[in-house]
């Protein structure tokens, strides 16, 4: 039987027990925050948006040296006969560049994925493919669920402010918005690896109008799993799941992102990711 273990990056939002139970490496990012390198694996809930609060500079992220992929690879090489390394949209981050190259420094069979997606959407290919590794499936059928979960994965994300995607860079990957309208409220779609916006608003009210839509529009449709996450507060999160969770049988997960995220949406922003059967 092909042993097969499943690698991600610290973009993915994730329950820790989980990540335990199904094998899940997670090859950390790093952030800048005024001058001092944080490991993302090192930060605990709530402690860097803390940090993010009182930098005078917007912290900066950086993907995962080629070497550590390599390093990592060639250590999972020693029990494993191949490697899935899956990881947030290229459009994001150069981290899935990054593992590419690691893969071809190491001596293991390792195939690249990028995922298209981040934070709980990524966690939705990660889970299904250690699942399925776990159970001792073979390669083609890891992949193709990947590619069946991705397929049927949505990702909207609300940000309070646009300042942080304009000073990250990441506004030339939002078509249309003004960069001067920077304290609107905005519903986002990420869609071969662009975030669109389809709602714009001011007030946290324009947020519960559309996730009320949201919520109408899924009561016809088969749900498989929901994830919330947010940055900031879990309360507006914890609103969205009571108005969700009549939309899907299984339990909705209300998770705090990662630094990496947080760092581009900001404070007060909000994800909610959608599979479907």
């Amino acid at each position: 039987m092909t042993k097969i273990k499943i690698v991600t990056d610290s973009s993915i939002t994730i329950e820790p027990q989980i990540v335990e139970d199904l094998e899940i490496t997670i090859v950390p990012l790093s952030v800048m925050v005024d001058g001092v390198v944080y490991s993302d694996a090192d930060l605990k809930e709530g402690e860097f948006l803390r940090l993010m609060q009182s930098s005078k500079n917007l912290p900066k992220t950086s993907q995962p040296p080629v070497g550590v992929f390599a390093e990592v690879f060639e250590r999972l090489g020693e029990h494993a006969d191949k490697i899935i390394s899956i990881h947030m949209s290229h459009a994001l981050s150069g981290t899935v560049e990054s593992a590419r190259q690691g893969a071809t420094l190491s001596n293991v069979d390792v195939t690249v994925i990028d995922s298209s997606f981040t934070d709980q959407a990524l966690k939705f290919q990660v889970v299904e493919a250690a699942k399925l590794a776990k159970a001792g499936a073979d390669l083609e059928d890891i992949l193709a669920k990947i590619e069946e979960v991705r397929e049927k994965t949505e990702l909207y994300i609300g940000v309070s402010t646009l300042e942080n995607l304009v000073k990250g860079g990441r506004i030339g990957r939002v078509t249309g918005l003004l960069s001067s309208l920077l304290n609107i409220r905005v519903v986002m779609q990420m869609k071969q690896h662009e975030l669109q916006p389809i709602v714009k608003g001011r007030g946290v009210k324009t947020f519960k109008k559309w996730v009320n839509d949201l919520a109408v529009s899924l009561k016809d449709k088969k749900v498989a799993e929901i994830g919330i996450s947010y940055a900031g507060t879990a309360e507006l999160a914890n609103e969205m799941k009571q108005i969700l969770q009549p939309c899907v049988e299984k339990t909705i997960s209300v998770l705090e992102t990662g630094s990496i995220i947080q760092t581009h949406t900001g404070e007060n922003a909000w994800a909610i990711l959608v599979r479907y059967e």
